[in-house]
């Protein structure tokens, strides 16, 4: 008898070698599978600006890195204490002199440009549809930099808007292999219902678009499906399921000769990180 509903290798021609560069944005899911991608010898670069969950705040960073449009400083927004926030980047994007923090945002901006022309692969986590919008600005935010709830309001974003976001990417990256996927991070702050809903909506977008998937969310809710594959905040994906989803990433996007190649890489890194216990020395 089966106990479990294994999610199948998704067929694709889509290939992942060690000749390619690859950029991943999205959740802090993305930061698990570049850490093992770095760690078995690919060339990734992965959320350079730090995390970001929604689908509008990813495809706004790659409109800026693709157009070469600099943040200035009417992109900041000041609070009484006289700092400067970058509402599109995780919290550290805050100073009290405004040009240091341009200067820091933009270069890191560079480096994003930089990473997205010589990609050939571009792998998207989306982690929640749901946005706050800044009063004040009326945009969509990438994160709330713990500033009161008041100078924000929260929606959930409907398919068709995250659809003509994740549009945007695709047709801002031409010629690049992109994969989609939607965490399968628990936002329970949401409720569980809401939570569903938000990535039901994620999911819909993305079939709108018809965008390579990769079913990490499926792999983690319908094929594992046990709380011993959460860590012990429940949320988060533990260390042995984001393995098992890597294997699978692997066994999809890797050729026999790539997936050889990455082991050889992998038992390299595990020798460079032992530190033989040296026996001290006796007279």
């Amino acid at each position: 008898m089966n106990f479990r509903t294994q999610v199948d290798v998704p067929q694709t021609d889509f290939r992942i070698s060690h000749g390619d560069g690859i950029v991943m944005l999205g959740s802090c899911f993305t930061d698990n599978i570049a850490a093992m991608l770095m760690r078995d010898g690919f060339n990734v670069v992965a959320n350079p600006m730090g995390v970001m969950y929604n689908p509008v705040a990813i495809a706004n960073l790659v409109n800026r890195a693709v157009s070469g449009r600099r943040y200035c400083l009417h992109d900041l927004v000041q609070t009484p204490d006289g700092v400067w926030h970058c509402l599109d980047f995780v919290s550290q994007y805050q100073s009290a002199d405004a040009d240091e923090l341009l200067s820091l945002i933009n270069s890191r901006l560079d480096s994003v440009a930089n990473a997205v022309s010589h990609a050939s692969v571009v792998a998207i986590t989306l982690g929640t549809a749901y946005v706050f919008t800044h009063l004040a600005t009326g945009a969509i935010v990438g994160n709330c930099h713990k500033l009161s709830a008041h100078e924000f309001s929260r929606r959930r974003l409907s398919v068709a808007e995250i659809a003509d976001a994740l549009a945007a990417i695709i047709s801002l990256l031409p010629g690049k292999r992109i994969i989609f996927t939607v965490s399968p991070i628990r936002h329970v702050a949401d409720g569980l219902h809401g939570n569903n809903l938000s990535k039901a909506t994620l999911h819909l977008a993305i079939d709108a678009v018809g965008g390579h998937y990769f079913p990490a969310f499926e792999i983690v809710c319908d094929d594992l499906r046990d709380y011993r594959f959460y860590a012990d905040d429940l949320k988060h994906p533990s260390a042995m399921a984001v393995n098992y989803i890597y294997e699978i990433f692997g066994k999809t996007y890797f050729s026999a000769s790539t997936a050889e190649q990455a082991i050889l890489y992998r038992k390299a890194a595990a020798r460079a990180a032992h530190r033989p216990i040296l026996s001290a020395k006796t007279d």
